[in-house]
């Protein structure tokens, strides 16, 4: 019986020691394999969105999002830093606000640890977002108002005066007045100009103000009318009784005026002298008549005779009369 047992033992005993060997090796093998899997590197990628912002002057923040994207079978701690701007938050995902940073390129950084102390599970990573400035907003026109003058008379200063208001800021304004007639006494280069109205009568003039440094044009205009000037009648000559050569002399002259402006019409008044005789006044005024038609071609219907109040001697009068204006008024 005891020898049996024996052969027993024999016969198992290598078979245990064998699988005894087994399970060691096995063990042996699965602690590498977990030791081995304790120093795997963390694998660490970072993105961000968006990667390029504008910045616009009053549009709120500029917030970018970061994303840290970790393999690791380990507990995961973050740090996060960045060049500018400032970040808010501590774990995977962060934002970073870039508002107010001047245009340029910018990193973010983030560290992370599992708190192994071994390097190999440690893992580092950047990322850049472009900043750009909003571009300049395109220059736009100010309100350009001119006031014209209430009234206006002929030989007076107009007044022209501007009201600026709006339009881009920082703009250098300039002042470029014209007018369409007359001319500017004072003020150009500034909202306030003076014109001249010589010889302005039955004119318009407007006045047109260009507001420089918009690159625009930026315009405003006024007119303003002038009534035509009053048509009078104005006297060319006058004379006393005199010799037939000196009268010719003089009505040669005023034929002359009356050729020119086809559409006057002569208006010649006599005077009788206080001392005259009778007929002196008919005779006088049929000469001078005569002379006018038979001698320098003058339409008779042209001439206009009147016979004046008495002088203290016999005195001639010769008026041009434009068309449309009234006849001379005669005077003792």
């Amino acid at each position: 019986m005891l020898r049996h047992e024996r052969r027993l033992i024999g016969l198992f005993l290598p078979i245990a020691l064998v699988g005894l060997f087994a399970f060691a090796t096995v063990a042996s093998a699965q602690k590498v394999r977990v030791e081995n899997r304790a120093f795997t590197p963390p694998n660490l990628s970072l993105s961000a969105e968006p990667r390029v912002v504008t910045v616009c002057e009053g549009a709120g923040e500029a917030i970018v999002h970061l994303n840290a994207r970790v393999t690791s079978n380990y507990p995961i701690s973050y740090r996060w830093t960045a060049n500018a701007g400032r970040i808010a938050g501590d774990g995977p995902t962060v934002t970073w606000d870039l508002s107010g940073v001047p245009p340029g390129s910018y990193r973010a950084y983030v560290d992370i640890d599992t708190g192994s102390g071994d390097d190999a599970c440690q893992a580092f990573s950047s990322t850049t977002v472009v900043v750009n400035r909003c571009q300049p907003p395109p220059p736009t026109c100010p309100n350009v108002a001119i006031e014209c003058p209430d009234k206006v008379v002929l030989g007076e200063p107009l007044t022209f005066r501007s009201t600026v208001t709006g339009g881009s800021a920082n703009v250098p304004q300039t002042y470029n007045w014209t007018v369409s007639a007359g001319h500017i006494i004072d003020g150009q280069g500034t909202g306030t100009i003076h014109v001249d109205t010589t010889g302005l009568g039955g004119q318009a003039v407007t006045a047109t103000l260009s507001m420089g440094g918009y690159n625009l044009d930026c315009t405003a205009t006024c007119t303003v009318q002038f009534p035509p000037p009053e048509v009078a009648c104005r006297k060319f000559d006058e004379f006393p009784s005199i010799a037939y050569n000196d009268e010719k002399a003089r009505l040669d002259n005023y034929a002359i005026e009356l050729q020119n402006d086809p559409t006057a019409t002569a208006y010649v008044i006599v005077y009788p002298g206080q001392r005259g005789r009778s007929g002196d006044v008919q005779k006088q005024t049929t000469r001078l008549v005569d002379y006018l038609v038979n001698s320098r071609g003058i339409n008779a219907q042209r001439i206009v005779t009147l016979v004046g109040p008495s002088r203290e001697e016999l005195m001639i009068e010769l008026w041009l009369c434009p068309q449309g204006a009234k006849g001379p008024t005669m005077v003792p």
